[in-house]
């Protein structure tokens, strides 16, 4: 017997209603592998939550260090151009759409990997699956989880962009 919900609770009761039917004997529950499976899935969603934020943190790191090199090496540039009164906002600008696409640029690559991996596991976690007499396949991104990681990506481009142009920007005075 199947369970169609593999949850401890839902287990015990499809047990109960099977000991409950005439001729039936004997009915063997073992939710132990079932428990140490849930905990098993629920540390493979802690360490992709931490391993997401770590990766967000790089990212702003890197582009975060990308601008500040961009904007070190404009900086006469930019001494000029707020002489002849440009705001800190016309000077941050250009900086932000560089930050955008290079999130943005990682984001696709991150879609890459992810969906090439997937493809790549997708064959040897079938056959484990299979030889537990069970049927898994690993779950894949789709359209609104792409369209997610690309915004997100994006975002975390610009807001890396925008600190590192900030923190550059206030200490650029016009000689």
């Amino acid at each position: 017997v199947v369970p169609d919900d593999p949850a401890p609770d839902a287990v015990r009761r499809l047990a109960d209603l099977l000991a409950g039917v005439n001729g039936v004997d004997e009915v063997r529950l073992d939710l132990a592998w079932l428990e140490r499976l849930r905990h098993l899935a629920e540390l493979g969603s802690r360490l992709a939550l931490a391993l997401a934020v770590l990766f967000g943190l790089g990212v702003l790191l890197v582009v975060g260090n990308t601008i500040r090199l961009a904007v070190e090496s404009r900086r006469q540039e930019i001494e000029v151009v707020m002489l002849i009164g440009a705001t800190h906002a016309f000077v941050r600008r250009p900086f932000l759409y560089s930050g955008a696409w290079y999130g943005l640029g990682g984001g696709l690559l991150a879609w890459g990997l992810l969906t090439l991996g997937s493809q790549w596991l997708a064959m040897p976690v079938t056959a484990l699956a299979a030889s537990y007499g069970a049927t898994f396949s690993l779950p894949q991104l789709g359209p609104s989880g792409s369209a997610i990681l690309l915004v997100c990506s994006t975002l975390l481009g610009l807001l890396g962009a925008w600190i590192a142009v900030s923190r550059h920007l206030a200490g650029i005075r016009p000689r």
